[in-house]
């Protein structure tokens, strides 16, 4: 009972944090000001509650905290430390993204919390679909990774700074769960774990990062040399140059910088989708799959065989691939018509639809190699 009391206190005082900053926050339509206002108040509550009731004396473990005050506390230091992080970027870089991106106080209400609230529910899925810190972290790569390229390359702003960027959104992801889950047996390499040998293989993990490099480096040139260089044009206004995808070269010769993006996008597709998906636990279903017989199934049975009779393994890989695709493309999507200046739409939407790809087919090929 205490410890239900104690959880209710936190939420009850990140309700009323949010009753109270929702005002100027909100009218501000900044939802970096919005968490920031949130995170203080319900941070200190959530101090208050464990030294008062003592849910989570020093001497515990963390895995003694109740599991919704850990996605609590793993919301508010996402939102946290990424309000941080992009304050440093700007002091530091001297507000060379402000050249690009929209004032914060012109993004309208609805934008604003779309932003925020689709930000909680990628943490939401990594927690409650029990990712780890490195999952976290490799799905803010392939997320956000698209718009790093997209304003380096294309809108003069210096490598530096976009990698800046983009580090600000791993480091947000990557560090509440490091410190509030512990990582997966996946990429822990735990004793016991189903192909352990694979995971630890350097000379696999080295190869099998190349081949999704690859992918995202064929399929970033066959877009540069088709769909991109007319999109830029027609719908990202105040764009600086499209020389970039007009003189692309297969697998980015000419731009060291593209290859250097693209082989995190192999890492990060690697650890999201590859390693947990060989080192996933057969179960009850696995069995019922091998045995599967349409001559005696009923009709229930055939249907869900041919929709989803996959092995555990391949589930994973389809699940992970389904995320990564998913975020890609909302994710870039939701940054070009929101955070950039001048971005139509639909401009958006075929900008984000090349990165959908190259998951999609990312995952295919992992998936692949996987069941060899």
């Amino acid at each position: 009972m205490a410890r239900q009391r104690s959880v209710k206190k936190v939420v009850d005082t990140v309700a009323a944090a949010v009753e109270d900053a929702a005002g100027d926050a909100v009218k501000a339509a900044d939802p970096v000001a919005l968490a920031t206002s949130i995170a203080v108040p319900a941070v200190e509550a959530a101090v208050e509650v464990a030294q008062t009731h003592r849910v989570v004396p020093a001497h515990l473990k963390r895995a003694r905290l109740p599991g919704a005050v850990r996605f609590a506390l793993v919301a508010i230091l996402s939102f946290y430390l990424e309000s941080l992080g992009r304050s440093l970027v700007a002091e530091y870089t001297h507000g060379e993204l402000a050249k690009v991106v929209r004032p914060a106080s012109s993004l309208t209400q609805t934008e604003a919390l779309a932003l925020a609230a689709w930000k909680l529910f990628g943490l939401a899925l990594g927690w409650y679909g029990n990712y780890d810190g490195f999952d976290l972290a490799a799905l803010a790569v392939l997320s956000h990774g698209p718009m790093a390229y997209l304003i380096s390359t294309y809108y003069g702003i210096r490598a530096s700074t976009a990698g800046a960027y983009l580090a600000v959104e791993v480091v947000s992801t990557f560090v509440p769960f490091l410190l509030l889950r512990q990582l997966s047996g996946a990429h822990s390499a735990a004793p016991g774990i189903p192909n352990r040998d694979i995971v630890v293989d350097r000379q696999i993990q080295v190869l099998t990062s190349l081949l999704s490099a690859l992918v995202y480096s064929v399929t970033l040139f066959l877009a540069c040399r088709t769909s991109l260089p007319n999109s830029f044009v027609l719908y990202f206004e105040g764009i600086r140059t499209i020389e970039p995808a007009q003189d692309a070269q297969l697998f980015s010769f000419n731009r060291p910088l593209t290859q250097i993006l693209c082989l995190l996008f192999g890492v990060a597709a690697r650890t999201l989708i590859f390693t947990p998906s060989v080192t996933a636990s057969p179960t009850i279903r696995d069995q019922e799959v091998a045995e599967f017989d349409p001559a005696t199934a009923n009709l229930g049975q055939t249907i869900y065989w041919n929709l989803w009779g996959y092995t555990t393994p391949t589930k994973v890989s389809v699940n992970r691939t389904a995320v990564a695709m998913l975020f890609a493309g909302v994710d870039t999507y939701l940054q070009a018509t929101t955070v950039l200046s001048g971005v139509d739409s639909y401009g958006a939407a075929v900008y984000a639809s090349v990165w959908v790809l190259a998951a999609a087919i990312t995952g295919l090929a992992l998936r692949y190699v996987g069941s060899v």
